[in-house]
């Protein structure tokens, strides 16, 4: 699985990598070193801007979700803290993800992502959960293969207020590969850049085929590395998060 992963970089340098031509209008996210379930994250998406015919072509945007995507038909957001990640063998199955997987696909940009192994100590005899920091080698801006989905909040009354609306999102996972896969057996699923556009244009809806797009992650060495145990509480951040320690 994929439960907390690092994005540090600002949306100008998200906008130029992802060709997005239009900024966020909203205030820019803040680096962070510990995204955790239910935060606010960046991501890359195409839609046909609101108030605008249907025919118009798709436009692509960079902006905030919050993680852990909440299904249209569900009657509370908290579902959403269950569904921060989606399995790319079983998703165009699973009602929760099946319809935004033809028609709401998106990237969520990140440094690199954490994963946890049991560790026991050899004095007291206690097992306690070790972070290991994932990340490509060369340094590289990871796309995170995602859904999003829209929830409209049945407590506000007119449809074009903000509040009436929710976006949120989830990332999508495969078999570890590489390094990460000595630390656990799943792993958020990257895209190469040349999957970028038929990932998120709209209008390409073939389930065959957006599969297709996710039977490997991009390619690239992983490097891992033992982190500070600071990381398994969300309220910690800052970059000394990913120093590396001795387990």
């Amino acid at each position: 699985m994929c439960g907390r992963y690092v994005s540090t970089r600002g949306p100008e340098d998200l906008a130029r990598h992802f060709h997005v031509a239009d900024r966020p209008v909203a205030e820019p996210l803040a680096p962070s070193w510990n995204v955790a379930p239910t935060d606010d994250v960046w991501a890359v998406l195409e839609r046909t801007p609101r108030g605008e015919d249907d025919a118009a072509p798709a436009r692509r945007e960079l902006r905030s979700l919050r993680w852990g995507l909440v299904p249209s038909w569900a009657k509370d957001v908290k579902i959403g803290a269950r569904m921060i990640n989606a399995r790319a063998e079983t998703l165009h199955e699973k009602p929760a993800f099946r319809r935004a997987f033809v028609r709401r696909r998106c990237l969520l940009p990140a440094d690199g992502f954490y994963e946890w192994q049991p560790v026991k100590a050899e004095d007291t005899g206690r097992t306690r959960k070790q972070p290991y920091f994932i990340h490509p080698e060369d340094g590289r801006v990871m796309a995170l293969a995602g859904l999003y989905e829209y929830w409209r909040d049945p407590q506000v009354q007119q449809d074009d207020d903000p509040a009436a609306w929710l976006l949120t999102c989830t990332v999508i996972t495969t078999d570890a590969t590489d390094a990460a896969g000595r630390v656990h057996p799943r792993m958020p699923l990257s895209l190469t850049e040349d999957r970028y556009d038929a990932w998120l244009d709209p209008a390409h809806q073939d389930p065959d085929e957006l599969r297709a797009l996710l039977r490997s992650p991009a390619e690239g060495r992983l490097e891992v590395r033992p982190v500070s145990p600071a990381v398994n509480d969300a309220r910690h951040d800052g970059p000394h998060l990913l120093d590396p320690i001795t387990p």
